[in-house]
């Protein structure tokens, strides 16, 4: 299954595009789940009645998720809640707290790739950018958060757990919270590799103009920043160069010195201004996206060794669009932050610069070099 991650500034159309690109996608015969994952169901003005026999269309439904979720939890804990004399919270009186609405998108993600039902396109509308490129790195993180509050090296302790805690003299974590953050791996896991997939690209949609521009090059920063391939850029609501007369003369020609400064970084495909919201079946067949991203695998970071030439290796870190000023890296351990504009990523350093000592970084054509130097006491010495 492909999958096509779609976003953009808010109020540039994505939702509109992502229904016409699903739509063009089943009416070639395409088997294509839409996924609305922004809040709100911003899909059903833009679908009206359309609808296509090999088009399935679902929304992210947080409250739900957000119920069901604590009902288990409720489950789960129920020997140490009673133990504590708490409260049973009843979930549907319980409005979701902050980040509901991003794990139902995750939880949505991993079942679209999980699901028994034969999809050939998944096409999402995601929330506008940047919350949706962070949205899209929270897989990463989670996970490296889990790892770090509880390491799989302390689970293997398990039936020692009772001994350690009265020699302690403090309760062990239950059993429960480790099944639990196992299971939120494997998760989190599902939905990091469907990210990760060769079939899977971030679509960006943007009105041409100076607004549009800043967004836009904010937005593909982002994408380099989480390693997702970027498909196209979609130039929507693109005035006819016919009409460039009268008071529309400025904006056509504001939209043209946009798209040829976007040409000289991005794939461009444009799709025209109807001069109305697009709604229902014939509108969206009028925009005619193109359907399927390229495959062309996921973004990768490669390590040049120039240690015989200039004694160090080069991690090369594409970030087309970032500037020095607003660039930061911070070493811990076998970690390394890069802070690029508003995007900021935790990486783990491949094995060999992990006995590397940082020599310094340039940033040269959009892309971050970063020279470590073998560390004496660490590198494998040679006779």
């Amino acid at each position: 299954m492909r999958t096509l991650l779609i976003t953009g500034p808010g109020g540039s159309g994505r939702t509109t595009v992502a229904a016409a690109t699903a739509f063009a996608a089943a009416r070639e015969g395409t088997r294509t789940l839409l996924l609305g994952a922004d809040p709100g169901d911003a899909l059903g003005p833009v679908l009206g009645d359309a609808s296509l026999p090999g088009l399935t269309v679902r929304r992210v439904d947080a409250d739900a998720g957000f119920r069901a979720d604590l009902a288990a939890l409720q489950e789960r804990a129920g020997g140490a809640l009673d133990l504590l004399g708490a409260s049973r919270l009843v979930p549907e009186e319980t409005a979701p707290l902050p980040g509901a609405e991003e794990l139902a998108v995750l939880r949505a993600l991993r079942d679209a790739a999980a699901s028994e039902d034969a999809y050939d396109l998944l096409v999402v509308d995601l929330p506008a950018a940047p919350r949706a490129l962070a949205l899209l790195a929270l897989p990463e993180e989670l996970r490296r958060v889990l790892r770090r509050l509880m390491p799989p090296e302390r689970q293997a302790a398990r039936a020692l757990r009772p001994v350690l805690g009265r020699l302690a003299g403090v309760p062990m974590p239950a059993e429960w919270i480790y099944e639990t953050a196992a299971r939120l791996d494997l998760q989190l896991a599902a939905v990091q590799a469907l990210l990760a997939d060769r079939g899977t690209a971030v679509r960006l949609v943007a009105e041409p103009g100076p607004a549009g521009a800043d967004a836009l090059r904010t937005a593909a920063l982002g994408v380099e920043q989480t390693a997702q391939v970027l498909d196209l850029v979609e130039r929507n609501r693109v005035l006819p160069e016919s009409e460039a007369a009268g008071w529309l003369a400025g904006p056509v020609a504001q939209q043209r010195k946009t798209l040829d400064e976007w040409r000289e970084e991005h794939t461009v495909h444009p799709v025209a201004h109807l001069g109305r919201d697009p709604r229902g079946a014939d509108d969206l067949a009028a925009l005619v996206p193109p359907v399927a991203p390229a495959v062309t695998g996921p973004v990768r970071w490669p390590v040049t060794d120039r240690i015989a030439e200039d004694g160090v290796l080069v991690w090369h870190l594409p970030l087309p669009g970032a500037r020095r000023d607003s660039l930061d890296l911070v070493r811990r351990g076998d970690e390394l932050t890069v802070t690029a504009g508003p995007f900021r990523r935790v990486v783990p350093l491949p094995s060999a610069l992990r006995r590397c000592t940082v020599d310094g970084a340039a940033l040269r054509e959009g892309e971050l070099r970063i020279r470590f130097r073998p560390d004496p006491e660490l590198w494998p010495r040679t006779r």
